[in-house]
């Protein structure tokens, strides 16, 4: 279900006049959407069909839906980065699709509309991925287990590993102590010693924010923790 604030992909279909008309592409059907002119891009634009022309992909964020069920849409409000990932996504879903349509073959749109009606289909593999139980809502047992195998063999993901440093330092003589507890309460992540007072901590996953996620919720206990003892905490 596409919600405003969402980044999503996008084909042109046409330009009349000061309005961009495109298919918005969403995991359960395609939508009909709009870009104004002035959300093209910033500045005065000279000729529209320098930024858009029929059948380009371009990534834009939703800004409402109207009461119709047109998405309303902008192209300028989109980074590089986010239109990167946006396009990664869209290509590991499709090959996330593929897998469903092998497996499960005429049954396949049947089971697509089911996992699309309660979440996106990439998002549905990126939590299967964490905890395979989860394709088991959708898919019987046997195909769940030869998705998993599919994916094990075929999917060559990498991994996002997200990095900091941080510093933890005391006048307290049992300094050393209080940080080993400290960092010894810390799950989700690696730690590592650099030298005296400095520590890498890093946290990995297949999705680049779940691994981002961990790294604040793990850097804000930190330095919660080391508040508590009167310790010194910096993140480098």
């Amino acid at each position: 279900m596409i919600e405003e604030g969402d980044f999503v992909l996008c084909t042109v279909e046409k330009i009349e006049g000061t309005v961009v008309f495109v298919k918005v592409h969403d995991s359960a059907k395609d939508l009909e959407g709009s870009v104004i002119v002035s959300e093209i891009a910033p500045g005065r634009i000279r000729n529209l069909r320098d930024y858009v022309v029929p059948k380009k992909k371009i990534v834009c964020k939703v800004l409402r839906i109207s009461s119709s069920g047109n998405v309303e849409l902008s192209l300028r409000r989109v980074s590089q980065k986010e239109r990167k990932e946006i396009m990664e996504k869209d290509k590991q879903e499709k090959s996330y699709l593929s897998i469903i349509k092998t497996v499960l073959e005429d049954k396949s749109e049947k089971v697509i509309k089911n996992i699309s009606d309660k979440i996106r289909v990439y998002d549905f593999f990126q939590e299967a991925k964490e905890n395979p139980s989860k394709l088991e809502e959708f898919f019987e047992k046997k195909e769940a287990d030869k998705i998993l195998e599919i994916l094990k063999t075929t999917q060559k993901q990498k991994k996002a590993i997200i990095k900091k440093e941080i510093r933890l330092s005391t006048t307290n003589p049992l300094g050393i102590e209080l940080i080993k507890e400290i960092l010894g309460n810390i799950d989700k992540a690696e730690i590592k010693y650099i030298s005296a007072g400095r520590y890498s901590i890093i946290t990995e996953s297949s999705d680049p924010k779940t691994a981002d996620n961990y790294l604040k919720e793990i850097l804000s206990k930190i330095e919660k923790d080391a508040k508590k003892k009167d310790l010194i905490f910096q993140v480098v």
